[in-house]
């Protein structure tokens, strides 16, 4: 619990500061604790509210997206600021009495009764029914210079994310695997000004040179060095290992996308290696097609189970398991009444 004591349940409520707190000895208790305050969880926790379920949603306010200028391809919110939209949805999760509180989750354990207590790293304890993890990916980038710093600017990966952004601009890609090929391939449909640097990937066969002059993608080989931005902090070009600059407005590249699910090794649960053409891609939570992850009570949606998600796709496989989850608890409550009604007759 935290130190001040100021009350959970008045806290807990606002949407905006996010500041639900502890008191007293007593957890509060919810149906259902949904860990990660993104586009997945707040659609699951709207979904919650609606089924009049109470529900808490823990964020630590880091969304994944947020360098990033709109959301696309997320029909009636096209080009939307991802902290629009997730304001937006805060507010809808409160309108149906849904509650929310910014912290970190520094673990989980399944009590004797059932319930899993839900830890944060300031010091509260949580109690809840069900555990739906919506906590996302970490996008573990090239170790280039300054890369890190324009990742969700002009260092892009998703061609239907960002790709109408930057048409008909010169278009880098940097190869760190074997999907570098593909990837200029892909991007050539928004752009007939793409480089592939071949940086660190594989060589190229015949056949892909083939495919890449077919679509008029040049190939550099050679490491790139940094990026070179002008006055205005805007990317120019990369520069490569011999000290020449290649002009670019935008650098595509291929991060290893690594799910957050470390809270979920306390309940035994593990994440996997998503492998495309022999490459690691990254690694996932595995679940159903309802977001079940196997180990009873606990569910997983979003980008943290399914690495390509866009935030459309993230906020229906939120819907869907949210849906499950009230299904499941709506099993048990019925198997009690019926045990109630039998021992009462």
């Amino acid at each position: 619990m935290r130190e001040d004591g100021q009350d959970f349940a008045a806290d807990a409520v606002s949407t905006e500061a996010g500041d639900a707190s502890g008191s007293g000895d007593r957890e509060r208790r919810y149906d259902v604790v949904v860990v990660g305050g993104g586009a997945a969880g707040l659609s699951a926790a709207l979904t919650l509210g609606r089924a009049r379920r109470s529900v808490l949603v823990v964020d630590a306010g880091q969304p994944r997206n947020a360098p990033a200028h709109g959301v696309h391809n997320f029909l009636g919110s096209e080009g939307i600021a991802p902290a629009e939209l997730l304001a937006n949805g805060r507010r809808e999760v409160a309108g149906y009495g849904g509650e929310l509180t910014r912290g970190t989750v520094a673990g989980v354990r399944r009590a004797a009764d059932g319930d899993f207590r839900v830890g944060l790293v300031d010091g509260r304890s949580i109690r809840a029914r069900r555990l739906l993890v919506t906590t996302g990916l970490v996008d573990e980038l090239p170790a280039v210079p300054g890369l890190a710093e324009r990742w969700g600017r002009e260092v892009l990966h998703c061609p239907y994310c960002h790709g109408w952004e930057v048409r008909d601009q010169p278009i880098g890609v940097l190869a760190t695997g074997p999907m570098g090929v593909e990837q200029a391939l892909m991007w050539s449909q928004w752009s007939r000004r793409v480089t592939l640097f071949l940086h660190t990937g594989p060589e190229p066969d015949d056949e892909a040179y083939e495919r890449l002059a077919a679509r008029d993608v040049g190939v550099i080989d050679g490491e790139v060095r940094e990026l070179r931005v002008d006055d205005r902090d805007g990317l120019t070009g990369v520069v490569l290992a011999g000290g020449t600059t290649v002009p670019v407005r935008a650098l595509v590249v291929a991060p290893r996308f690594t799910a957050r699910a470390a809270l979920l090794s306390d309940l035994g649960l593990e994440t996997r290696e998503a492998e495309m053409g022999g490459h690691v891609l990254g690694t996932y939570v595995p679940t159903d097609a309802s977001g079940s992850t196997g180990t009873p009570g606990v569910w997983a949606a979003g980008n943290v189970t399914d690495l390509t998600a866009t935030v459309v796709g993230s906020a229906d496989s939120g819907m869907r398991a949210a849906a499950a989850v009230n299904a499941d608890l709506t099993a048990e409550e019925t198997r009690q009444a019926v045990g109630t009604r039998r021992t009462s007759g």
